[in-house]
């Protein structure tokens, strides 16, 4: 099958097979080859860095560029010491030459790759007298190390197109310039295919595990994503509950109060009804835009809300589960807003499950504070003793908990405390009905 375009001759599989590889030789040895692109610094929060002085870590950052530069350095002193038939000035300058490529890694790996090829041939027409050729023992060490390094930094394919060039070179360079002897492109070829395919494997993995811990934190962000809008769902049915049954409460009461007073003036009739039409309007527009995140299955329950006046219930079903709990109540026990009510049950159940699954075998307490301003609540408990290990969790719960307290308007704080135990603080505002009266104003 071939591929045509209108004006144009077809191409044939081959053709364009062909242009596909010329392709990805452009993009990753040619475009841009001599491009800035400084080796970054290592980091050093790794298991044995981490534990060395803040001012070892900061030196331990330029470790690959120290590697870089000790590399060039054996590089000079093998060319030094192999072409001892020159004079040592030129034994040196054939070193620097050979080390050049080598820090260009540094700066411009792809462009020092292309170095590394053109010193390959400047090197092997002045040391044609060594007995390896093309590459002399200082342009081997250096070749290898140019090829490794640029590999290490870019991807899996510019490898390969490196070690083919290798070749190329390898059997040119005899050609061109007439040398018979003996060569080392094998060795070279071998050695090189070595080193290019750890160095693959290790870039395949390091990819692999980035991709990994990309999708780990975009699953975890997701999950916490989910956890939220179900807690969020959660509150608003509960919160439909709890509004639309004062407002039935309203209406139902608005519609009989005019027959408990014996000839109520028109004007009483007038706003009874008024009222009982708003909380009516009111109680469908809240079905409305509140009973959509019902979902099919979901039935309003039957029971009344649990309140504050049922936790003894709770605190004797997680005794009956092996929690030791003790409840301390201060301050006025006063009636409080059925949300608040709700809201503060819902968390110190989550608060006791979560002791429960994380710190198996410990004590809890449960502190209750009715002050002016609101209502706090303190769950506290010890660390975990015995045999039982702690059931592993997603942290949903506090996820929960804070989600509550913020419609509240209110304040949590939740850590762990100084003897390995777990504390979960709130703060939940609740004006008194004066201020609630003086907040609405005269009627």
């Amino acid at each position: 099958m071939t591929e045509t375009t209108p004006g144009a001759t077809p191409r044939t599989p081959e053709i364009r097979l062909a242009s596909g590889l010329f392709e990805s030789l452009r993009q990753d040895l040619i475009t841009d080859a001599f491009a800035y692109r400084p080796l970054p610094l290592m980091r050093t929060d790794g298991r044995l860095t981490r534990r060395l002085p803040q001012r070892v870590q900061r030196r331990a950052a330029y470790l690959p560029h120290a590697t870089v530069g000790f590399v060039a350095f054996i590089v000079v002193m093998v060319a030094w010491t192999s072409a001892d038939y020159l004079p040592p000035s030129s034994s040196l300058v054939i070193g620097l030459i050979a080390a050049v490529p080598v820090l260009m890694t540094l700066v411009r790996p792809v462009g020092a790759f292309w170095s590394t090829v053109v010193a390959t041939g400047l090197l092997a027409v002045v040391t044609s007298r060594d007995l390896t050729w093309p590459w002399s023992p200082g342009a081997f060490v250096s070749y290898l190390a140019v090829v490794t390094i640029v590999a290490m930094r870019t991807r899996p394919r510019a490898a390969a197109w490196m070690w083919l060039i290798t070749l190329m070179l390898g059997a040119g360079i005899p050609t061109v310039v007439g040398q018979r002897g003996s060569v080392n492109v094998g060795p070279m070829a071998f050695v090189l295919a070595v080193a290019l395919l750890v160095v693959t494997v290790r870039n395949i993995r390091k990819e692999a595990e980035q991709v990994v811990s990309a999708q780990q934190e975009v699953t975890a962000v997701e999950r916490d994503r989910r956890t939220l809008l179900e807690e969020r769902t959660t509150i608003a049915r509960e919160l439909h509950d709890v509004v639309a049954h004062h407002m039935s409460v309203v209406a139902i009461q608005a519609e009989a109060a005019p027959y408990r007073v014996k000839n109520p003036p028109p004007e009483l009739e007038a706003a009874f009804v008024t009222i009982r039409e708003n909380a009516v309007a009111a109680l469908t527009e809240l079905r409305r835009v509140l009973g959509v995140v019902r979902s099919a299955d979901y039935e309003a329950p039957d029971a009344p809300q649990p309140t504050l006046a049922s936790l003894d219930g709770l605190l004797a079903n997680v005794r009956e589960a092996g929690l030791r709990v003790e409840k301390t109540v201060t301050g006025a026990v006063r009636e409080l807003p059925q949300g608040v009510e709700l809201s503060a049950y819902r968390i110190i159940q989550e608060a006791l499950s979560n002791t429960l699954r994380h710190a198996p075998g410990a004590a809890a307490g449960v502190e209750i504070s009715y002050v002016l301003g609101g209502l706090g609540i303190r769950i506290v408990n010890e660390a975990g003793t015995g045999d039982v290990r702690p059931s592993p969790g997603a942290g949903h719960g506090i996820t929960g908990m804070r989600e509550r307290v913020a419609m509240l308007e209110g304040e949590m704080t939740a850590g762990e405390t100084a003897t390995g135990g777990y504390e979960v603080a709130v703060f939940i505002p609740v004006a008194n009905r004066k201020d609630a009266a003086a907040a609405q104003g005269p009627s």
